[in-house]
């Protein structure tokens, strides 16, 4: 994976949530993410999300963490908004706060096999290897058309880090 640190400034999304550990997730009888994204996909829910800034950019967010990547944490699936008007009651809103990130762009591959290794060595990575140490506030994954073949996706995740 290629690196790189960046700072972005502050990120206001729509989306669908679950709470969830990295345990939970590695049993199919309690993992829910994959149930989560399935919801969102299937119902097409991005085309109900007003005032959308980039159609087609998906955010996968982990926030609200409970320690570190081993506790309890916040999985979130939106778009960025322009604003937040009107509102359906299914969603939730969720705003990243400035911050620094070390960004990690994946290898091609196929879905999930590209996400679940690159995450695998971001496990396994210190602060040395972050460039500072993790913050824990908000990490995600980013899904643009680099992602639309699943067979041959790219996808960048973003590590909070204190810069």
């Amino acid at each position: 994976m290629k690196k790189m640190i960046t700072e972005l400034p502050e990120i206001k999304l729509v989306g669908i949530t679950a709470r969830t550990n990295n345990l939970n997730e590695i049993n199919p009888a309690t993992a829910k993410i994959s149930s989560t994204v399935q919801h969102y996909f299937h119902h097409a829910l991005a085309n109900k999300i007003p005032n959308r800034k980039n159609p087609g950019i998906t955010f996968c967010v982990y926030t609200d963490y409970e320690s570190d990547h081993t506790g309890d944490y916040t999985y979130f699936i939106g778009e960025e908004i322009n604003a937040l008007t009107d509102l359906p009651t299914e969603f939730v809103t969720l705003t990243i706060q400035p911050q620094s990130y070390a960004k990690f762009t994946t290898e091609q591959g196929a879905m999930p096999a590209v996400l679940i290794n690159a995450w695998q060595k971001i496990w396994q990575m210190t602060d040395k290897d972050f460039g500072a140490p993790r913050n824990y506030h908000a990490d995600f994954e980013l899904y643009d058309e680099r992602a639309s073949d699943h067979q041959r996706v790219i996808l960048d995740i973003y590590i909070g880090i204190n810069m």
